[in-house]
């Protein structure tokens, strides 16, 4: 019988099946468990409700937010958290985290032997990763919690890289109190932020979280040093620390908690509630030194303006438009505090009539000594009239400019289209708001204030005269300002209509108890314009200085009305104070030639000393509304020292409510004025005055 052998099969033959099925069942664990995983994620929303943190442009704290229930949860920042502090937690709390998956299994294996050996717990086996994942999930502390966390901990080990873990961590550790995150516990107790601690503060960080509350260095200090002399000594058993630095270290006073800064607190919170859910940190263009400055000074003109005044005050960089300093209000104790003015929609005033000229100019249809009618003068259903209800007869554009006359400036509007002067301004990226919704065209009114805008909106527009007429965004961060550096931007006006805007407003009356630019060693050019809205509801001041664009406003912030405060009057000092603050570089205004002055000037500049006249002038046609001793009269103007006024030889006493010169004719006619210095100086204008 023929039998047919077949090999018999050897060890290596069974081995290759063997191998493929371990591969095989090897692979569906890692599925299963990765189902698993993926079905039952760690919960994350403690992490995602953590605060980032608003620098200034140099990394100063100015503002974060609490989170729920008023925790101070804010955000780590490893590249601004000191470097030695992180090496040191980690090889006190986790010596191996760089190299395990979430769970060490020598600290496992030594917790359990010491835990046998000893009959109760001696030694704990959490890594920074088992820790971060019951921080983000608290439970009890239990043999079933702690599986859960070596579960969570490989999870996180598989989502998030080592530094995203310690970060975490370094965001979500208890620090006693509402604090959490050692950012939070730094500026707290030691005023800074943790990017250069000392090594007692050091110390005092890597405690507390063990045990925040009992060791509360302001409240348990004896515990709080007993905690910290312990993380020390383990700190020079890890050889991260001399013993004579732990010794020097150990006798460190113990830190008291402090306020949270929050400077810049409108700005600086709106940055913060705007930044992405994993940024840190927000480094703004403010100046936090600045921003101190500028605060109180906001605070004590509108406490000297009433209990329901507040003001504002915004400073931009022209070059980059970064905003520099950025103050909401005059201090969230007052009246309307919490309200950001600067993104308010507030009527300018007369604060838009440098750029009704300037659109004029470009346009070609005006220049700075073309003549303007000052008169009444009714534009089909709207006659405005001048603030002091003085009419001026012929004035040039630059007249009708430095002293903000309205019917000039609404005859310029009417010339250059009101439609087209909001489409203009509109499509420079500043919005104008119409008090009522069913207008569809922008009226005359638009001259004097008649549509709102925001005051961001408004300091655009002044940057954009001073950048030779490009207008661009503002700039709240860093890496916008260089965006901003870069951008070509958008034509609003040439160059020079820009420069010659500029240089008229320039010579605008200098406020009271401030000499003119020129006259001033050291003083800088400013180029300014004031508003006043209807009903002195809102006072503005906006000025063009050493390569800044700044805006002040005063006011109340429900927009209740305000008898008599004027921009000139309760914003123009502060414009002027600011721009001291600033510091910015003197130099003097380039002189205005004009083409051919009026003849009263031309007399003016022929007398060698004495008083100088400036309203009315001599020859002036003065319309007024009224005679007698009920009218509002005239407002008479003239520069020099210990002035007296006379009209047809009688003196005219002044103002016992405000003591200004004020003058009210008896009739219409022609009338001789003078006005006589303090050294018997004199110089007389003749006027005719006319009724209407």
């Amino acid at each position: 019988m023929l039998r047919i052998l077949l090999p018999r099969r050897g060890k290596k033959d069974d081995l290759v099946p063997r191998l493929t099925k371990a591969l095989i069942g090897a692979l569906g664990v890692q599925v299963v468990l990765f189902t698993v995983s993926a079905a039952f994620p760690p919960d994350m929303t403690r992490a995602r409700h953590s605060s980032p943190v608003t620098l200034d442009r140099r990394g100063t704290w100015l503002r974060a937010l609490p989170v729920e229930d008023g925790r101070w949860r804010i955000r780590a920042d490893l590249q601004r958290t000191d470097p030695t502090f992180q090496k040191r937690l980690i090889k006190v709390e986790d010596a191996r985290f760089w190299w395990h998956l979430g769970v060490d299994p020598l600290s496992l294996t030594r917790a359990i032997g010491s835990t046998v050996v000893h009959g109760r717990v001696t030694s704990g086996a959490s890594t920074l990763t088992m820790q971060t994942a019951r921080l983000l999930e608290p439970r009890p502390r239990n043999l079933g919690s702690k599986l859960i966390e070596m579960v969570r901990a490989v999870q996180l080990e598989s989502r998030l890289s080592k530094r995203e873990i310690l970060a975490l961590y370094l965001t979500l550790a208890p620090y006693g109190g509402n604090l959490e995150g050692a950012r939070a516990a730094s500026l707290s107790y030691f005023g800074d932020e943790p990017s250069s601690l000392t090594d007692g503060e050091q110390a005092m960080l890597i405690a507390l979280p063990q045990s925040p509350e009992a060791r509360r260095p302001d409240r348990r200090p004896e515990a709080a040093k007993r905690a910290r002399a312990s993380v020390l000594e383990k700190m020079v058993r890890a050889g991260t620390i001399s013993q004579a630095a732990a010794y020097e270290a150990e006798n460190e006073p113990l830190p008291r908690r402090t306020p949270f800064p929050a400077l810049a607190w409108h700005v600086a919170g709106e940055l913060a509630r705007n930044a992405p859910a994993n940024q840190a940190s927000v480094v703004s263009t403010l100046d936090a030194d600045l921003q101190s400055r500028l605060e109180p000074m906001a605070a004590a003109v509108a406490g000297a303006q009433g209990p329901d005044a507040t003001a504002a005050i915004l400073v931009v960089e022209i070059k980059t438009r970064a905003v520099r300093a950025a103050v909401g209000s005059a201090g969230r104790d007052r009246a309307g505090g919490w309200v950001d003015m600067t993104r308010a929609l507030r009527s300018p005033g007369s604060a838009l009539k440098p750029f009704i000229y300037a659109m004029a100019m470009d346009d070609g249809l005006v220049a700075a000594d073309t003549q303007l009618a000052d008169s009444a003068t009714r534009f089909a259903d709207y006659q405005p009239e001048n603030f002091d209800r003085v009419f001026h007869d012929k004035v040039t554009v630059r007249e009708a400019l430095a002293h903000s006359l309205n019917v000039p400036a609404v005859a310029t509007l009417e010339k250059l289209g009101s439609e087209t002067f909001a489409g203009r301004i509109e499509a420079a990226g500043a919005h104008l708001a119409r008090p009522k919704a069913q207008l569809k065209e922008a009226g005359l009114a638009l001259a004097l204030g008649g549509e709102g805008i925001t005051w961001r909106d408004l300091v655009m527009l002044y940057a954009a005269l001073g950048d030779n007429g490009i207008a661009k965004p503002l700039a709240w961060t860093e890496d916008e300002a260089k965006t901003r550096d870069r951008s070509s931007g958008h034509r609003l006006v040439r160059p020079e209509a820009a420069s010659q805007v500029l240089d008229i407003l320039r010579e605008a009356p200098a406020p009271r108890g401030r000499a003119p630019s020129a006259l001033t060693r050291g003083g800088p050019s400013m180029a300014f314009k004031t508003g006043t809205s209807y009903g002195f509801r809102d006072a503005v001041a906006a000025g063009v200085v050493g390569g800044y664009a700044i805006l002040v406003w005063t006011g109340r912030a429900d927009g209740g009305a305000r008898g008599g405060l004027t921009g000139r009057d309760a914003a123009l000092p502060l414009l002027f104070d600011v721009a001291d603050a600033i510091g910015t570089q003197a130099s003097a205004p380039r002189p205005i030639a004009p083409k051919s002055a009026p003849l009263a000037l031309q007399k003016l500049q022929a007398e060698h000393a004495g008083p100088r006249l400036i309203f009315p002038p001599d020859g002036a046609a003065v319309q007024v509304d009224a005679f007698g001793s009920k009218a509002r009269g005239l407002v008479l103007a003239a520069e020099g020292e210990g002035l007296t006024w006379y009209v047809e030889g009688q003196p005219l006493d002044p103002d016992p409510v405000s003591g200004r010169a004020i003058w009210k004719p008896s009739a219409p006619g022609f009338y001789k004025l003078a006005v006589v210095d303090a050294q018997g100086r004199r110089v007389t204008a003749r006027v005719r005055i006319k009724g209407e």
